[in-house]
């Protein structure tokens, strides 16, 4: 018997360094990211700024407002400007009006954009193509443009001066929005759950209720806050229908405290203007991501 010759035995390969080389940012790198923070924090500075000057100036003495040398802070922090401005208009009615008026068009718009959004998407006809071209040429009108028909129509009707008359405005401006962001929604459902639901006996009220709505909760909650925000803050339609000060909603009850000659109120109306702004804030504060989310998927996934 002849002997194999024995193979020499290689050595192991030794584990190759598994520490990625860190990697070196360029100067020009760190430059950009730089001067991309610089304009996000002056961006920021510009969108708060006007609140921090207003809650400011809502606190400040009337000593403070008229000096030469204004502070950025109330030296003397006094609750005097709130008061006048209560004492002075109606603010606890027209808070209500605005209540009343955005709350009723944001649902308004929103129970007649889901079905009408539903069927734009899932029934594409001639009707439809022209209601998405509605949408998009009714968003170039200003409002310039329309007050004087809409004031005759709401005349002819006898809805001058009245706040059902102003959400009936509200609705309308508001719907081709709401109908945008609910079409993204509707698309993105896939087909597939409806047809297993319609497989199961349920019929298509049932489909749409238990299957398809549940669905479009962030799309809604997007729609609701748009619309409700831009109803409450909305001043050229109500200063032109609304005459009665009982009946004029927040934003037209500030330019009361103007006078004749332009000269404004400071105080009161920087109070004023606070609690204007404190629904719209404390809205976007607890539903911002939400929101953000449903703005976002809306526009892209349509």
């Amino acid at each position: 018997m002849t002997s194999q010759p024995l193979k020499p035995q290689s050595a192991k390969p030794q584990p190759a360094d598994t520490k990625r080389p860190r990697y070196r940012r360029s100067p020009r790198h760190r430059l950009g990211r730089a001067g991309q923070y610089l304009a996000l924090i002056c961006y920021l500075v510009f969108l708060a700024f006007p609140l921090f000057w207003l809650i400011s100036t809502a606190f400040k003495a009337p000593q403070e407002l008229g000096s030469v040398d204004p502070s950025w802070l109330p030296q003397h922090p006094s609750l005097d400007n709130f008061r006048d401005a209560f004492d002075q208009q109606p603010l606890l009615r027209s808070a209500l009006n605005s209540l009343i008026v955005a709350v009723t068009a944001a649902a308004i718009s929103v129970l007649i954009a889901v079905p009408a959004a539903y069927a734009m998407v899932r029934y594409r006809s001639p009707v439809s193509k022209a209601a998405t071209g509605w949408i998009l040429v009714s968003q170039m009108f200003p409002f310039v443009l329309v007050i004087i028909p809409l004031f005759l129509v709401l005349k002819n009707l006898e809805l001058i001066n009245s706040l059902f008359g102003l959400i009936l405005v509200y609705v309308v401006w508001n719907l081709p929005f709401a109908l945008w962001m609910l079409q993204g929604y509707v698309r993105a459902v896939p087909r597939s759950l409806e047809e297993a639901a319609a497989i199961d006996g349920c019929s298509r009220f049932r489909t749409l209720v238990s299957v398809v709505f549940p669905l479009l909760t962030p799309g809604l909650v997007a729609t609701v806050m748009f619309s409700f925000v831009t109803a409450w803050n909305e001043f050229f339609f109500a200063l032109v229908l609304l005459k009665s000060p009982e009946k004029q909603t927040m934003s037209v009850i500030l330019t009361h405290f103007l006078g004749a000659e332009g000269a404004a109120d400071l105080g009161p109306l920087a109070a004023a203007a606070v609690l204007a702004t404190l629904p719209s804030l404390v809205f976007f504060a607890l539903l911002q991501r939400r929101l953000v989310s449903g703005m976002v998927s809306g526009a892209v996934k349509g």
